[in-house]
């Protein structure tokens, strides 16, 4: 599948945070970095909202690779499975050696439309000039992020942090952001709709529903609509 499918792109960036201590507040910079995005919840909404066609995001910090493949799967591993007498220092010397991360890791994964060629350029330039301050706030503790200091070199720097997606959140389709929030928007309104007219006489149910849509304005998408990041009525 790859990053694209349809008109929407999966973007996972892996930025690696220094190693170090924030000066004054003793905590680790990946612990900072965690902070900040978790502060995000204390806003009504989050900052991405705002960052142009994105349908679904992601932020975490990796600390390390925890899971291991132990035992191994090749033939001498499952032929020393067979042997119960061999020593266990010897059956643990075939087996893949643990690989462990060398720097805690910023995790942002994003679904957005990026239309048939997959726009990832123009999508990072919509997120810096949308969010700078975030972004700078979160990213600034990670390495080789002193060098950015606009959009253009935001999206060079987040595509050499890129790396090739194999998965996509579960989206309805993947036309335009505005699209999408003006047919959530119809859902929700007719499902009122549906819920108050009941039992009405087939006169005054015309009459409502043509109220109705010129209400909702079912073909403008600018408004009425359902706002980014909104979820409840």
């Amino acid at each position: 599948m790859g990053n694209i499918s349809g008109k929407a792109y999966a973007l996972t960036i892996l930025s690696p945070i220094k190693n170090g201590i924030v000066t004054g507040e003793e905590i680790a910079y990946a612990d900072k970095v965690r902070d900040l995005l978790q502060s995000w919840n204390l806003l009504p909404n989050s900052p991405m909202t705002q960052v142009p066609q994105t349908y679904l995001c992601r932020y975490f910090v990796l600390d390390d690779v925890y899971t291991e493949s132990l035992p191994g799967a090749s033939v001498l591993d499952t032929f020393a499975d067979l042997l119960p007498v061999v020593p266990d220092a010897v059956r643990r010397r075939i087996l893949p050696k643990e690989d462990h991360l060398k720097s805690r890791y910023l995790v942002f994964s994003s679904n957005f439309h990026g239309g048939p060629a997959g726009d990832v350029d123009g999508y990072l330039r919509g997120m810096w000039n949308a969010i700078s301050g975030q972004i700078k706030q979160v990213w600034g503790y990670c390495y080789g992020f002193d060098q950015v200091n606009d959009a253009a070199s935001f999206v060079g720097y987040m595509k050499k942090c890129q790396l090739p997606a194999t998965l996509f959140f579960v989206g309805a389709n993947d036309e335009p952001l505005p699209e999408q929030l003006k047919a959530l928007y119809l859902k929700q309104e007719f499902a009122r709709f549906a819920v108050e007219n009941q039992g009405l006489e087939a006169a005054v149910l015309r009459a409502n529903y043509h109220a109705f849509i010129t209400r909702v304005a079912p073909t403008n998408l600018s408004g009425p609509t359902w706002e980014p990041g909104q979820y409840r009525l």
